[in-house]
């Protein structure tokens, strides 16, 4: 069994597209994988089909029910904000300890690959004191870091680098994720990043339709790991 987390250097930038683009990859390809998205936030249960713990479900081929969320996505909010902030809007909040368990017993207690998803990007706060990075810290277990194709995402990116080499935290890939409004070519992306990723591997993923695993990047990205 082996383990990655998978975090971003913003919201929205594409982790939870990577996440079950690669776990339906690899499950075609007749690999055990799952995928966990312990904290949401923005989360409507009037509308659950749409969100990230429903694409994650269809990814495994589970059903999308209330007891398979409330069992991969225990902290849900629906304020779109940071967790602590949309924690704090229902009189609740994100008991880092409780988190850290629940994803160490995941970890412990998986076949195959486990993928678990963040939220946000990596200085999310969870709580008043700790960040996305402090639960990475934690668990110490190698990251997928999902970028964006947007201008400006290069210093974005060479900035979650440095932090991310800080607390000694092994990157196992980059994924340049595109999306539809990029003004800057995928290809000169992923070179401009190659060349300060200190040897990680950085791959470009184009916007696919849904449900699409067939590009070549989820073959470079699996043979990774």
């Amino acid at each position: 069994m082996s383990a990655y987390f998978v975090t971003s250097t913003g919201t929205d930038i594409g982790k939870t597209f990577v996440t079950a683009g690669l776990v339906r990859y690899l499950r075609e390809s007749g690999h055990a994988a799952q995928a966990l998205k312990p904290v949401v936030s923005g989360y409507d249960s009037s509308v659950v089909e749409t969100s990230d713990p429903a694409v994650l479900l269809r990814a495994m081929n589970k059903p999308v029910s209330a007891e398979e969320i409330a069992a991969m996505a225990p902290w849900r909010f629906r304020a779109p904000l940071s967790p602590d902030l949309a924690a704090a809007r229902e009189g609740r909040s994100v008991d880092f300890d409780a988190l850290t368990a629940f994803s160490r017993k995941a970890i412990d207690g998986a076949t195959g690959l486990l993928f678990i998803e963040g939220v946000g990007g990596i200085m999310v706060p969870l709580d008043a004191k700790r960040t996305v990075l402090d639960w990475m810290a934690a668990l110490d277990i190698p990251l997928l870091l999902v970028v964006g194709g947007y201008l400006g995402t290069i210093s974005h990116t060479l900035t979650a680098l440095d932090v991310l080499a800080q607390r000694s935290l092994k990157i196992a890939a980059i994924v340049v994720s595109e999306s539809e409004r990029d003004t800057v070519e995928l290809e000169d992306t992923v070179a401009s990043i190659a060349r300060f990723s200190q040897g990680a591997e950085v791959i470009g993923l184009p916007r696919l339709p849904g449900g699409i695993t067939q590009h070549p990047a989820f073959a470079r990205l699996a043979a990774l790991l």
